[in-house]
């Protein structure tokens, strides 16, 4: 059987089949604070479980051991021994490490997360505004290089994306374009969105590769993870 990596939550899993699915990439995307990089971290632990490698491209500066530690419920070492962590400062770093992945992901790994895939390239496009098109086109190929590694390698990819609410109505449903350049390369495309209760998060699984229509599931997000609720938001 092809590679399954748990997310963690038995709602999620149940819905891909297992968890993520080798030679697949898979989107989890939302606003700040919905557990995009909390989700991305228990699949690195969950990988390491299962005695293969991942490489963590930390294009936010943001993953920390005491988080993983945090996460972990077996001896951190083993889970620290299985990752590679990659921190690019700048969209041009982040070019690189994606186009070399196929050098850096040898036998043995079974996991690539990018978080967060666009947050270099925004500060890029705010600093060169006249530069867009040309910025928007390298975005594109970067995900085209993680679909390609995913099925050449067959290993799976998370990739995360940051979107921000607006009150402008114009606005409404519009998304960055670097969510849909990725949405466009996802096999598999997970939406966590804020919820009502603290502490709570509801969970969008807008596409699988079996889905007819999105399922909705709600979570609990603390310092030790993302956990599945007793509460099944619905279809």
């Amino acid at each position: 059987m092809p590679l399954r990596i748990s997310t963690g939550s038995v709602s999620i899993d149940k819905t891909l089949e297992g968890g993520l699915n080798a030679g697949s990439v898979t989107l989890v995307y939302g606003e700040a604070e919905t557990g995009k990089t909390t989700l991305a971290v228990q699949c690195a632990i969950n990988c390491a479980q299962k005695g293969y490698k991942t490489l963590f491209v930390d294009c936010d500066g943001t993953f920390s051991v005491r988080r993983l530690s945090d996460v972990a419920s077996v001896r951190l070492k083993d889970v620290v021994d299985l990752m590679i962590v990659m921190r690019p400062e700048s969209f041009k770093e982040q070019t690189a490490v994606i186009d070399r992945l196929s050098e850096y992901v040898t036998q043995g790994f079974g996991l690539v997360i990018v978080d967060t895939f666009t947050s270099l390239y925004r500060l890029r496009v705010a600093e060169s505004p006249n530069k867009t098109f040309e910025l928007n086109r390298e975005l594109n190929r970067q995900a085209a290089c993680l679909a390609q590694t995913a099925r050449i390698r067959k290993i799976a990819v998370l990739a995360t994306s940051q979107v921000r609410s607006t009150m402008n109505d114009s606005d409404v449903g519009v998304e960055p374009v670097g969510t849909r350049v990725l949405k466009f390369w996802a096999d598999t495309i997970v939406l966590l969105k804020p919820s009502e209760g603290t502490g709570l998060i509801r969970a969008v699984l807008e596409k699988t590769s079996k889905m007819v229509q999105p399922s909705s599931f709600a979570l609990r997000i603390d310092k030790t993870g993302i956990h599945d609720t007793l509460g099944f938001v619905g279809s």
